[in-house]
């Protein structure tokens, strides 16, 4: 069964406009487990070709537990917003919305190379993305947007809390042992712990949860 796909979403034409979306968007995350029986989760990533002009979007589709890709896209759109931190989504979901609606089987879950609330608003991609979709989404960043946070224990699936402001934001989290942890965030209607358990189900032998890699993968190759 193929994703519901909202075919009716205003795009800001600015950063201060895109800003006001996302502190209204943020009021409808949900930051509770709100989740079924998972047989298939998703990963999505983004690059960009001639120097940011053209969005290439990937979606790939992992059966689960057992991480077998069974279904891939890559879509390509021009690129409608200017690179601005903290507002990454508006620039990047566009084209991701159209790769998801090429995609036959409907994900559980998807895992987002980005942040879904650890973010100074709130709503990064991950929580964006989850709330137009209204699907289950974490957010599995590289690097750190906002927070501060204790040293991470070297052991893999060692995790401090990320914290911003007094609130838990995410957690930063061993996914490989003796290598830079990730930044971990529930996106939308996955709790932080969920989404801590969830990234370490789908995490093999590599720092990378395998989804990410096979969207990354997807979305780097020109082809």
């Amino acid at each position: 069964m193929p994703m519901e796909i909202p075919t009716s979403i205003y795009w800001p034409q600015s950063a201060e406009e895109a800003i006001a979306i996302q502190q209204e968007l943020r009021k409808e995350v949900i930051i509770a487990d709100e989740i079924g029986a998972v047989n298939f989760v998703a990963g999505v990533d983004v690059g960009f070709e001639k120097e940011g002009t053209v969005t290439r979007a990937a979606v790939a589709i992992l059966t689960f537990p057992g991480l077998q890709v069974v279904e891939t896209f890559l879509a390509r759109q021009p690129t409608r917003f200017p690179y601005v931190p903290g507002l990454l989504s508006f620039r990047e979901i566009p084209a991701l919305l159209e790769a998801l609606s090429n995609i036959k089987i409907k994900p559980d879950i998807i895992l987002c190379d980005g942040h879904g609330t650890a973010h100074p608003r709130r709503l990064g991609i991950a929580s964006h993305l989850g709330v137009l979709l209204d699907c289950p989404t974490i957010g599995v960043g590289k690097s750190l947007l906002v927070g501060r946070h204790a040293k991470v224990g070297l052991q893999r699936s060692d995790y401090e809390p990320l914290v911003h402001k007094g609130e838990t934001i995410g957690a930063v989290l061993r996914t490989r042992t003796g290598f830079n942890p990730l930044y971990i965030s529930g996106g939308h209607k996955v709790s932080l712990q969920t989404a801590i358990d969830y990234v370490m189900k789908c995490t093999t032998k590599y720092r990378l949860p395998e989804t990410t890699r096979a969207a990354h993968h997807l979305a780097s190759v020109l082809k």
